[in-house]
Formats: C-alpha cells, structure tokens, sequence
C-alpha cells in the first residue's frame, strides 16, 4: 500500500502535489483542508481518507470526521489533525493514546514536520508539515511511504518549492 500524507492545505493544490498523488493508492489529509476543491481534486486520483482541521468550515466537517482510526495492512492507524507528539500529546488525546496506542500516529496542525518513534506506546509518530502557504513554515512538504505488513516503510520527505515562491 503506497501513501502520501499531506496536512495544511489551506485551500492551495498544485499540479505537484497531484502528480505525487497520482502514484499512491491512498492520500491521507491530516487537518487544515481548508476548500472541499482540495479533497475533491485528490479523490479524484487516489483513495482519500482526510480529517477535518480547526481552520476548516460547517461543509469540511460534515464531509469528514475528527479522527479517523482505521487498520490497513495490518497496521492500526490514528489520524487526527492537533494530536502533538510524543511526550507532549494534545490533552484531548493523552488519555486514549495511552490506554489504546496505534501503530501509526499522524496529526497536522503545527505546520512542523515530524518523523519520530515513541518508545514508551511503541508507535510511529508523523506530521507531515504543511503542503499549502498559509503559515511560518520555509518549506512546502508532503510525506510518502509504503505501508506493508503492519509497518511503516521506505518513509520519505518530499519537498516542494519553498512558501515564498509559485509553482516552477
């Protein structure tokens, strides 16, 4: 199973992000969609699962939910669009992690990315920064990986051209 994951959107696609959409089988959108024409054009390319994020409106949150949990290839997944980090989960999340950890845990929100274990709940932790131009962040990125029988692998960071400039 071939994924991209993506978060903070903020209503901007580019050909680019279509183009590495287009070679997964499934795009996961984690938080910030920002327009519905975001999730609408990656559809349209590969199976999508998305949550909603605390910048999207009334039509964004009827269409997707909060946190998706979900097992594909053996792996359990959680994805929320603010859930922290380890040893710094959002409080809505440190209860639930605890008592019934994923194997894969992704969020969105800070616009950071992030790659990295949490030895104590024996998961994965990914953000895959911010793929739109709302925001601090320098540089436009996307993760994509493999996931196969119940792992995470072949992860790898794809950056786009940086914020400040338009597609090249």
């Amino acid at each position: 199973m071939r994924v991209l994951l993506l978060s903070d959107t903020h209503s901007y696609l580019d050909s680019r992000i279509l183009e590495h959409a287009a070679t997964a089988d499934e795009v996961w959108h984690a938080g910030d969609i920002g327009s519905l024409a975001v999730t609408d054009a990656l559809a349209q390319v590969a199976v999508l699962r998305a949550v909603y994020g605390n910048i999207d409106d009334a039509a964004a949150r009827r269409c997707f939910p909060l946190h998706q949990r979900f097992e594909i290839e053996g792996l359990s997944v959680w994805i929320t669009h603010i859930g922290g980090y380890p040893g710094h989960y959002a409080p809505g999340i440190r209860t639930e992690i605890k008592h019934n950890p994923p194997g894969l845990f992704v969020c969105g929100h800070s616009h950071i990315l992030k790659a990295m274990p949490d030895p104590a709940l024996k998961l994965l932790h990914l953000n895959p920064g911010a793929a739109g131009f709302h925001g601090f962040h320098k540089v436009r990125t996307l993760m994509r990986f493999r996931v196969e029988a119940g792992k995470v692998r072949d992860l790898e960071v794809i950056e786009l051209f940086p914020r400040y400039l338009t597609e090249q």
